[in-house]
């Protein structure tokens, strides 16, 4: 079932809060503990047996284009001889087992826009999906049975943040309200993380946000549910973000970090 399950990961937004970064790369490849945050977010759902991936490039996307090029030569011991140019590798260091798609969806299209592009890609499977620019130790095993059971066109990973984001409104599991960003005051705010069924992209109209009317119109049908998750959640959107989730890496007390 897993093999079958791609993780589709939106990497195209420009990360203009995050500026002295973002200037000289693009979001997903800003490191934590040496490694970009996009490889720890693929670790993640890896761990759990979901290794395709569907990566919705934009903004300096062909960076990320060439660090998946490098990904394995670089990963490997080799000696180079200086005489002629050969390439003799040591010894072949096993790689990840990833499959990775990586597709252009345009420098400023919307999240509900690259959704939609990717539709040929995802064709008629259900699909994981998540941004690239924040780590979770949610349990992926648990997040797609409880989709499942619901029988919903999309489960969203629902978390307790900071109170500068907006916040969901339940009636049970059920998403009564989805306001990104608003007043209300629950305590809960989409996270990412997402179950989704292929049907949902058709609520997807033009290049929109998916967080606005594709969401808030499945909400207001009974079609969006929300895994509650009390664990660990932290997005990456200011340098204050990347030195919190650096010094945890530090300090060997990373909690996404399930491998």
């Amino acid at each position: 079932m897993k093999k079958k399950v791609p993780v589709v990961i939106l990497c195209g937004g420009m990360g203009t809060r995050l500026a002295e970064q973002t200037e000289v790369r693009p979001k997903p490849l800003v490191e934590i503990g040496g490694r970009p945050i996009l490889w720890h977010i693929m670790k993640h759902y890896s761990q759990y047996g979901f290794n395709e991936f569907i990566l919705a490039l934009g903004y300096k996307g062909e960076m990320i284009k060439r660090y998946f090029i490098d990904f394995y030569a670089l990963g490997q011991d080799f000696t180079v001889s200086l005489e002629d140019g050969q390439v003799r590798m040591i010894r072949e260091n096993h790689g990840e087992k990833w499959t990775v798609h990586l597709i252009d969806t345009g420098l400023e299209t919307q999240t509900g826009g690259r959704l939609k592009r990717l539709a040929g890609m995802i064709k008629k499977r259900p699909f994981l999906m998540t941004y690239g620019d924040g780590v979770c130790d949610v349990n992926l095993d648990d997040l797609l049975h409880f989709h499942q059971r619901q029988k919903a066109l999309v489960t969203l990973t629902a978390v307790r943040p900071p109170a500068r984001f907006g916040a969901l409104e339940f009636e049970g599991v059920r998403i009564r309200n989805f306001k990104e960003k608003s007043t209300l005051h629950e305590g809960w705010i989409n996270g990412g993380f997402f179950v989704i069924e292929p049907e949902a992209l058709g609520y997807i109209q033009n290049d929109i946000m998916w967080e606005h009317a594709p969401m808030e119109t499945m909400a207001a049908e009974g079609k969006l549910c929300g895994y509650q998750h009390e664990g660990f959640w932290q997005c990456m959107d200011t340098a204050r973000d990347v030195r919190y989730l650096e010094s945890l890496w530090e300090k060997g007390m990373a909690p996404w970090k399930t491998w």
